[in-house]
């Protein structure tokens, strides 16, 4: 079998978004941001949200880890220390308040468990947390728009730019797994180890985000490391071989990544990471360069085997 990675055939499904997953959409935004109302010409209550200032003091020196500016808290909420809360109630904006708590004995600090504290406080705000309609009042305080009828339009063009941009990416892949099915590869011990160690820190990565490990996952989905990676193996070949045809295709067609190129790149993924590309320098070395420059040949292969295809839109 001859490389092939021209004239493919594929079928590229394509999803219109319905009028009910734009209104589905919008019942989930409704449930996920509460109306925040600043209350003015009363003193704070149980449930009110305040935003505030303070620093901590053990004795007259100020411990780390104690100190915040505009921090946000719902009193009665038990997020901070026993006692501290309940000092904040019958307050005015503008107060300043000395807030005396004692640590728990099993504090995670060892340095402050037991202790007796202050905290200095000032509050800047009190505001309630209420419910939307789905009006232009939720519109425009959420959506930037002027009228729900224009949130709804803005909304529903988002999602089906999501459904078509995943649809692409679907398509792409598995034209590229169709070009690598064709490549003849041998694949070495020591390359697909390395590959299911690459699926396993994956995995390690997308379970951290949950607050998992491992070990737990294992325990919840009563199974062990070992078969873990005997079920990582395919994802594993898939990727070793979809990478052996991608540079297979860098080379066959003398493609390249120039500086212009790479820089946005980079600057994309600032972005995606709320970073200024300054930020970002220090973080870039010769491996993540080399990560950053595959990325974008990969996007031009990617996009000579999706022109080069016979693709039926369904």
């Amino acid at each position: 079998m001859s490389f092939t990675y021209k004239g493919l055939s594929a079928q590229l499904d394509k999803h219109t978004v319905t009028d009910a997953e734009i209104d589905h959409q919008m019942q989930r935004l409704l449930q996920q941001t509460p109306r925040i109302t600043e209350v003015g010409g009363r003193p704070t209550q149980t449930g009110d949200e305040i935003v505030l200032d303070y620093a901590g003091f053990c004795g007259d020196e100020q411990f780390a880890g104690g100190t915040a500016e505009n921090q946000t808290l719902v009193l009665g909420s038990g997020m901070f220390i026993p006692g501290f809360e309940e000092q904040l109630v019958g307050k005015d904006v503008g107060d300043e308040v000395t807030v005396k708590v004692t640590f728990p004995e099993a504090y995670h600090s060892e340095a402050l468990a037991g202790k007796e504290a202050r905290f200095e406080c000032k509050i800047h705000q009190i505001r309630t947390k209420g419910t939307y309609e789905l009006d232009d009042t939720f519109a425009k305080e959420v959506g930037g728009c002027e009228t729900y009828e224009e949130m709804h339009r803005k909304l529903g063009e988002s999602l089906q730019a999501y459904s078509d941009e995943r649809g692409e990416m679907d398509l792409q892949d598995r034209l590229l797994r169709q070009a690598a099915d064709t490549l003849e590869l041998t694949i070495t011990d020591e390359q697909m180890e390395a590959a299911v160690e690459d699926q396993m820190n994956n995995l390690k990565s997308q379970l951290a985000q949950q607050g998992l490990n491992l070990e737990m996952y294992c325990s919840f989905m009563s199974t062990t490391v070992e078969e873990l990676r005997a079920e990582a193996r395919p994802a594993a070949e898939s990727a070793i071989r979809s990478q052996a045809a991608i540079d297979r295709i860098v080379e066959l067609e003398n493609l390249t990544a120039d500086e212009n190129e790479i820089n946005d790149a980079l600057a994309i993924i600032a972005r995606q990471n709320n970073m200024t590309s300054e930020q970002l320098k220090p973080c870039i070395d010769e491996e993540f360069e080399k990560a950053v420059t595959n990325s974008v040949l990969t996007g031009k292969v990617m996009a000579l085997i999706r022109e080069h295809a016979h693709v039926t839109v369904v």
